[in-house]
Protein backbone atom coordinates (compact mmCIF):
# COMPACT_ATOMS: atom_id res chain seq x y z
CA UNK A 1 0.00 0.00 0.00
CA UNK A 2 2.86 2.34 0.78
CA UNK A 3 4.46 1.76 -2.56
CA UNK A 4 1.21 2.64 -4.31
CA UNK A 5 1.01 5.92 -2.34
CA UNK A 6 4.57 6.84 -3.34
CA UNK A 7 3.89 5.95 -6.97
CA UNK A 8 0.76 8.11 -7.01
CA UNK A 9 2.61 10.96 -5.31
CA UNK A 10 5.37 10.65 -7.90
CA UNK A 11 2.81 10.75 -10.74
CA UNK A 12 1.16 13.85 -9.28
CA UNK A 13 4.56 15.55 -8.96
CA UNK A 14 5.41 14.55 -12.54
CA UNK A 15 2.13 16.04 -13.77
CA UNK A 16 2.60 19.26 -11.75
CA UNK A 17 6.17 19.94 -12.91
CA UNK A 18 5.28 21.21 -16.42
CA UNK A 19 2.50 23.38 -15.03
CA UNK A 20 4.82 25.22 -12.63
CA UNK A 21 8.31 25.03 -14.13
CA UNK A 22 8.01 23.86 -17.72
CA UNK A 23 7.70 25.82 -20.94
CA UNK A 24 4.48 27.80 -20.76
CA UNK A 25 4.27 27.15 -17.03
CA UNK A 26 3.24 29.50 -14.27
CA UNK A 27 6.67 31.08 -13.78
CA UNK A 28 7.08 31.69 -17.50
CA UNK A 29 3.62 33.25 -17.76
CA UNK A 30 4.35 35.54 -14.83
CA UNK A 31 7.64 36.67 -16.37
CA UNK A 32 5.92 37.33 -19.68
CA UNK A 33 3.16 39.33 -17.95
CA UNK A 34 5.76 41.60 -16.35
CA UNK A 35 7.53 42.01 -19.68
CA UNK A 36 4.22 42.81 -21.39
CA UNK A 37 3.35 45.46 -18.78
CA UNK A 38 6.74 47.13 -19.24
CA UNK A 39 6.35 47.09 -23.02
CA UNK A 40 2.86 48.59 -22.80
CA UNK A 41 4.16 51.40 -20.58
CA UNK A 42 6.94 52.08 -23.06
CA UNK A 43 4.48 52.05 -25.95
CA UNK A 44 2.22 54.54 -24.18
CA UNK A 45 5.13 56.92 -23.62
CA UNK A 46 6.09 56.64 -27.30
CA UNK A 47 2.47 57.10 -28.34
CA UNK A 48 2.19 60.38 -26.42
CA UNK A 49 5.53 61.58 -27.84
CA UNK A 50 4.37 60.74 -31.35
CA UNK A 51 1.11 62.63 -30.79
CA UNK A 52 3.05 65.71 -29.68
CA UNK A 53 5.36 65.49 -32.69
CA UNK A 54 2.39 65.00 -35.02
CA UNK A 55 0.69 68.09 -33.60
CA UNK A 56 3.92 70.05 -34.03
CA UNK A 57 4.25 68.96 -37.67
CA UNK A 58 0.59 69.81 -38.31
CA UNK A 59 1.13 73.29 -36.84
CA UNK A 60 4.25 73.84 -38.93
CA UNK A 61 2.45 72.78 -42.11
CA UNK A 62 -0.74 74.73 -41.56
CA UNK A 63 0.26 78.17 -40.33
CA UNK A 64 2.95 80.70 -39.82
CA UNK A 65 2.47 81.14 -36.06
CA UNK A 66 4.41 77.98 -35.22
CA UNK A 67 7.19 78.87 -37.65
CA UNK A 68 7.39 82.38 -36.22
CA UNK A 69 7.42 81.04 -32.67
CA UNK A 70 10.29 78.68 -33.48
CA UNK A 71 12.25 81.43 -35.26
CA UNK A 72 11.87 83.68 -32.23
CA UNK A 73 12.70 81.05 -29.62
CA UNK A 74 15.45 79.07 -31.34
CA UNK A 75 17.04 81.60 -33.67
CA UNK A 76 16.39 84.85 -31.81
CA UNK A 77 14.76 86.47 -34.83
CA UNK A 78 12.51 89.56 -34.70
CA UNK A 79 10.21 91.14 -37.28
CA UNK A 80 11.30 94.11 -39.35
CA UNK A 81 8.85 96.44 -37.63
CA UNK A 82 9.89 95.43 -34.10
CA UNK A 83 12.59 96.80 -31.82
CA UNK A 84 14.58 94.32 -29.77
CA UNK A 85 15.63 95.32 -26.25
CA UNK A 86 17.97 93.12 -24.25
CA UNK A 87 17.89 93.90 -20.56
CA UNK A 88 20.92 93.19 -18.42
CA UNK A 89 20.41 91.99 -14.85
CA UNK A 90 21.04 94.60 -12.16
CA UNK A 91 24.68 94.78 -11.13
CA UNK A 92 26.06 93.14 -14.28
CA UNK A 93 28.57 94.94 -16.42
CA UNK A 94 27.93 95.33 -20.14
CA UNK A 95 30.27 93.40 -22.42
CA UNK A 96 32.55 95.55 -24.55
CA UNK A 97 31.96 95.43 -28.31
CA UNK A 98 35.05 94.29 -30.25
CA UNK A 99 36.65 96.98 -32.41
CA UNK A 100 35.89 95.20 -35.70
CA UNK A 101 32.14 95.02 -34.98
CA UNK A 102 32.03 98.64 -33.81
CA UNK A 103 33.68 99.80 -37.06
CA UNK A 104 31.38 97.68 -39.24
CA UNK A 105 28.25 98.87 -37.45
CA UNK A 106 28.81 102.54 -38.42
Amino acid sequence: MRILAFVLLGLIAALQYPMWLGKGGWLEVRRLDRQLAAQRAGNEALRSRNAALEADVRDLKSGYEAIEERARAELGMVRGDEVFFQLQPAGSRPRPIPVQQAAQGR
